[in-house]
């Protein structure tokens, strides 16, 4: 799946996240459909690197900066300063990279 069609998929919500994303993946779906508490707790029962950088950044988009701080430290990356949306795309286009 490449990210113009991750981005398709959130057209139908409704239609429910795409059964082959990692964890992940269906937490930045589940963030943008508009249930960050549903991404939340996919990430925090993760313990891997890329779970925490989405742990990260969704504590930083809800404006918890300290946490998120935490965050982008467990996942080895440094605090992000870009633009909320743009972070997002990085996340996801990254992520998917990495499946491929």
């Amino acid at each position: 799946m490449g990210y113009e069609e991750f981005l398709k998929t959130l057209e139908e919500p409704a239609a429910g996240v795409p059964p082959d994303l990692r964890s992940p993946l269906a937490a930045l779906w589940h963030e943008r459909a508009g249930e960050w508490d549903r991404a939340h707790r996919i990430v925090q029962a993760e313990e891997d690197s890329p779970s925490a950088w989405v742990h990260a950044y969704l504590h930083r988009r809800e404006g918890d900066l300290s946490n998120a701080r935490y965050w982008y430290a467990r996942a080895g990356k440094p605090v992000a300063s870009v633009p909320l949306d743009q972070e997002w795309e990085s996340l996801v286009q990254t992520l998917l990279e990495k499946r491929a």
